[in-house]
């Protein structure tokens, strides 16, 4: 008995790790995410009990204590469970949360890394996340709206933050997002970058600033998941993308 946490990566089959594919080759059961890869879903064997508990914005047709009470009635089944999460389960991916049912329901459990698409969607795009001449830092930022209708960003102490912003989650919530670093006194030049789908064959990437980024999304239709990134870094993108990335 026993549940192993798993990040998937971004969903490019090939970024999900070794230690991770072994693990999921011992499953007797898999609750996945909607952010799962479907290459990955796929090569899952058949044998496989698998059980969708992904979560859209604003729509979470299995809720978080439905998805802890799965954990712990199939780990006390016996069986060998795996939780599988897009990008890494330690960011933004509520692995914490779910750990901490596990533990207080005295039930064994092993986390594995994956690689978050907050890392791959700059790699993909040909954005160096840090580069000494730009930016020496990040900043991982959550562009989940509250259930208040409240971003939690302080937009006046990061707009003064000299180095490279990403947000997750924040495609919804753009415009709000752009109009807050911009009130808070960020340069309207400031170059920024919007990745849909990163590392899939349906990649699409948008450079443009602070100032237009809000519109180059609506413009092309950008949908969730896209990952924002904001910094003198996305400058470089057109110089350092590779054939193997390019859209």
């Amino acid at each position: 008995m026993k549940v192993t946490l798993i990040g998937a990566g971004p969903g490019d089959a090939e970024l999900m790790t070794i230690k991770g594919w072994n693990r999921l080759k011992q499953a007797d059961v898999v609750l996945y995410d909607r952010l799962v890869g479907e290459d990955i879903i796929s090569m899952i064997p058949e044998t496989v009990e698998k059980i969708c508990v992904g979560k859209h914005a604003g729509k979470h047709p299995v809720s978080q204590e439905e998805i802890g009470s799965l954990l712990i009635s199939k780990a006390k089944q016996g069986l060998n469970v795996v939780r599988l999460k897009g990008g890494d389960p330690f960011v933004f991916g509520r692995g914490g949360e779910e750990l901490e049912i596990l533990y207080e329901n005295n039930i064994p459990f092993e986390v594995i890394p994956g690689v978050s698409s907050s890392i791959a969607a700059g790699v993909y795009a040909g954005i160096p996340l840090t580069h000494r001449d730009y930016s020496s830092s990040l900043h991982i930022l959550t562009g989940h709206v509250k259930k208040n209708g409240q971003l939690d960003i302080d937009f006046k102490a990061l707009a003064g933050f000299n180095g490279t912003l990403i947000i997750l989650m924040g495609i919804a919530a753009l415009e709000n997002i752009c109009t807050g670093f911009l009130e808070a006194g960020m340069d309207r030049q400031t170059p920024a970058a919007i990745i849909e789908n990163a590392t899939l064959k349906t990649q699409r990437k948008f450079i443009g600033t602070l100032e237009t980024l809000f519109e180059l999304s609506k413009q092309n239709n950008l949908v969730a998941p896209s990952v924002v990134i904001i910094g003198a870094v996305c400058a470089l993108s057109e110089k350092l993308s590779t054939p193997l990335h390019r859209n």
